[in-house]
């Protein structure tokens, strides 16, 4: 059972981008997310991936989780911003 949501920050566990830290922007599914990072992975063109290739963690950031439930544009400095300070805490 999928138990991410929206604005979620995960941790990718395989494919080219294993170990990078992303933020998820739409369930799909019950298999697939979207995610992106601000950087490889643009707010515009999230990569979908399979939720068993992801670790979750217990952060689900309220402002990004917010306003994508909302529709309301979201920059890619803003999550590269946030996932970086989230890097340097864990």
């Amino acid at each position: 059972m999928n138990d991410l949501v929206i604005g979620q920050i995960v941790r990718s566990t395989a494919g080219r981008d294993k170990g990078s830290w992303l933020i998820v922007t739409e369930i799909v599914d019950e298999n697939y997310v979207k995610v992106c990072n601000g950087r490889d992975r643009k707010i515009s063109s999230p990569k979908k991936k399979k939720i068993k290739h992801l670790k979750k963690t217990n952060f689900i950031h309220p402002s990004i989780k917010e306003r994508l439930d909302k529709g309301i544009k979201i920059g890619n400095a803003e999550i590269r911003k946030i996932l970086e300070v989230f890097d340097k805490e864990h």
